[in-house]
């Protein structure tokens, strides 16, 4: 990642006037490629989600951002909440690059016991974590800041940084209460030792180091943005996950999301011994090209029991050339985690949070039939706008006749297909129509799924730049970017004559 050049401070003035005033609400979804259901920022650039909490009623999103131009530079941390995790309101930037620190990636908590002091009037302060990132020197340290008014402005701590261990890399802490043992957990990246490092502390200012983890699983490039965090297995109980983070060596290549499952003692985490292995044997988040630094809200209060998370859509080997504008990058749609038993082991299963289906437009419904017959249907009842999703239940046919296109995105260049010999759903984008802007954009990207009873069912979301597709409920996903010719995306069926029939399909436009 490279810096760019420093705005002249007139300039830089400007740049901050057109963040500071909104635009007017119907203008940007007027600009192509624009989501509507993902979250945006109004301009510039975007990257990892940051400081992911909940308190009081709202939910914050924090994210690294670039205040003066549309590619990485300058990193501070622009700022959002939301009621429903649908709707946003964008707040002013709540930490700024200063003094030759760039604010790189962190999270944040709610210090209900007031263990920093930072609190006022018997009310718990917000806390953030983040890794400065000295920009005249190699060095990246821990720092934090605090907010007394639900985050809408911030202090940073005098007595900053609170962790300097004298490294150049060594970035991207997630805190989070450990009750077991009271006190507080950080679990930060060493990103070319392959490691994540565990640090405890009593008052989020006085960090002790207590334990690592790695290398392990996917090591062909950089740990990043690690996170760490219960889980519910469905049916009953708990276990650990830890994720990291991986640029370069995801499973589409560029920027991944692997994970571990096991158990965490407060300062050891021991993955089960139902992990894959050999040479980078890795269990992924997500198989597409575009879902990297996912990482979960912390404080989600007890009485909803959600682990909710969020990626950053994109992927560094064409982060920066992505052809929108004014800004640049959206995160996925906020999935709800739990765990799954399987003949595998515990394996991570999403679904979409159960909000979105407040966007939801009139249903749609095809009663099921063959491909030219679900063709005329969705001709018929198209769901209108750049927004929907789609539930469909394909059958396959009695015969393995080789690969089976099942779905495509007209103008878009996007083919969803599955390859019974091998196994595999994939994701195909060769065909996209705005491959030119970066040689690395085009691809095809897969992942293992098993047809039951040949069927496979799958909940795809495509949102004006995006597709989504879960599949095995969620066990597999895949995230893409696209960028259709027409203003509009819709979905189609490939296969007819093959035998593929299509037992169902529930449609809906999205608000």
């Amino acid at each position: 990642m490279k810096t760019p050049n420093r705005l002249l401070p007139g300039a830089a003035f400007v740049a901050l006037l057109l963040c500071a005033f909104a635009l007017p609400a119907a203008a940007p979804y007027r600009e192509p490629g624009r989501p509507r259901f993902h979250f945006t920022p109004a301009t510039n650039w975007m990257n990892d989600p940051n400081g992911m909490v909940f308190y009081d009623g709202e939910y914050h999103l924090f994210y690294q951002y670039n205040p003066f131009g549309n590619q990485w530079g300058h990193m501070s941390w622009g700022h959002a909440v939301s009621r429903d995790l649908m709707r946003w309101e964008h707040l002013p930037i709540a930490l700024r690059e200063e003094n030759d620190v760039m604010v790189f990636s962190g999270s944040a908590v709610v210090d209900w016991k007031n263990t920093s002091g930072f609190g006022k009037n018997g009310k718990p302060p917000l806390v953030a974590i983040y890794t400065g990132h000295y920009t005249k020197q190699r060095l990246q340290n821990q720092h934090v800041a605090f907010s007394n008014d639900k985050g809408r402005t911030w202090t940073k701590f005098a007595g900053n940084p609170v962790l300097d261990v004298n490294m150049a890399d060594f970035r991207d802490p997630k805190v989070f209460w450990h009750e077991p043992t009271a006190r507080w957990v950080m679990t930060v990246a060493l990103p070319l030792e392959k490691k994540v490092h565990f640090y405890t502390a009593p008052d989020l200012k006085h960090w002790k180091y207590v334990g690592e983890f790695g290398p392990a699983g996917a090591t062909g490039g950089m740990w990043e943005c690690p996170d760490l965090f219960p889980v519910a297995i469905e049916g009953g109980g708990t276990k650990w996950v830890l994720v990291v983070n991986l640029n370069p060596g995801g499973p589409a290549g560029g920027s991944g999301c692997q994970y571990f499952v096991g158990d965490f003692d407060g300062h050891r985490f021991s993955p089960d011994a139902s992990f894959p292995k050999g040479k980078d044997a890795a269990l992924w988040a997500d198989f597409g090209p575009d879902f990297y630094a996912g990482v979960s809200w912390s404080d989600i209060p007890k009485s909803d029991g959600r682990r909710l998370w969020l990626g950053w859509m994109s992927n560094w080997q064409y982060a920066n050339d992505v052809p929108t504008t004014p800004w640049r990058s959206a995160m996925s749609i906020p999935r709800e985690l739990t765990l799954r038993q399987t003949g595998e082991g515990l394996r991570l299963s999403q679904a979409p949070v159960r909000e979105l289906t407040k966007l939801r437009g009139p249903s749609r419904h095809f009663a099921g039939g063959t491909v030219a017959e679900a063709n005329a249907w969705q001709q018929r009842n198209a769901t209108k706008g750049p927004a929907f999703e789609w539930i469909v239940d394909f059958e396959l046919p009695s015969q393995d006749g080789g690969d089976l296109k099942l779905l495509r995105v007209p103008g878009g260049g996007i083919v969803v297909g599955f390859n019974p010999e091998k196994g595999r759903l994939y994701l195909d984008r060769n065909g996209a129509n705005e491959p030119n802007f970066h040689p690395q954009f085009p691809g095809q990207y897969s992942a293992p799924l098993h047809a039951l009873d040949r069927r496979i069912k799958l909940h795809l979301f495509v949102d004006a730049s995006s597709i989504e597709v879960l599949a095995d409920d969620g066990a597999l996903v895949l995230t893409a970017l696209m960028f259709p010719s027409g203003a509009n995306p819709t979905l189609g069926f490939l296969e007819d004559g093959k035998g593929l029939k299509i037992r169902g399909i529930d449609a809906w436009s999205l608000k």
